[in-house]
């Protein structure tokens, strides 16, 4: 099954990849690792567009991997759609690193409803294995789950 999913996940992806602004501008070469239901691992080597101007990793894209790996999160529950963002938080326990450095993501969606869904990541550094920051991330998910039904509906009777 998780094989299934982490193809699905990283449909998924590939889709932010082709159709949103930020995402491939900024986290272009984020790799998915793993994906089951409710839970996806990635990894990002730190570019210089990553950093900030100490030379370590931005928040920002922290902030973004949080948004990215809450979707992916809702998606590896079978949902092409993942929702909009109602809510974003972010922690910073310690710097991400810098260039060079790769930082490790483990999304996992705690719980889905009808209307939210419910996220948190947490980001390793991947050479110490230290926690650098952890996220949260809700979204609202009711349209994901109508469009789900909609192509589920469209695909009956297709074989």
């Amino acid at each position: 099954m998780s094989n299934k999913t982490l193809t699905f996940v990283r449909s998924v992806w590939d889709s932010f990849r082709a159709t949103s602004g930020l995402e491939p501008r900024l986290l272009n070469n984020l790799q998915i690792l793993t994906a089951r239901p409710g839970n996806v691992t990635f990894s990002l080597p730190i570019e210089g567009h990553h950093t900030n101007r100490l030379k370590i990793l931005h928040g920002g894209t922290i902030a973004c991997m949080t948004d990215l790996g809450g979707s992916l999160a809702v998606a590896s529950n079978e949902l092409h759609a993942t929702g909009v963002t109602t809510d974003l938080n972010v922690t910073y326990l310690s710097s991400g690193g810098k260039v060079g450095d790769t930082i490790l993501a483990e999304a996992i969606c705690d719980k889905i409803g009808k209307n939210l869904a419910f996220t948190e990541v947490r980001f390793k550094d991947e050479k110490t294995g230290e926690l650098v920051a952890r996220g949260s991330h809700t979204k609202f998910v009711r349209r994901a789950w109508e469009e789900k039904e909609k192509n589920n509906n469209n695909n009956k009777g297709v074989s």
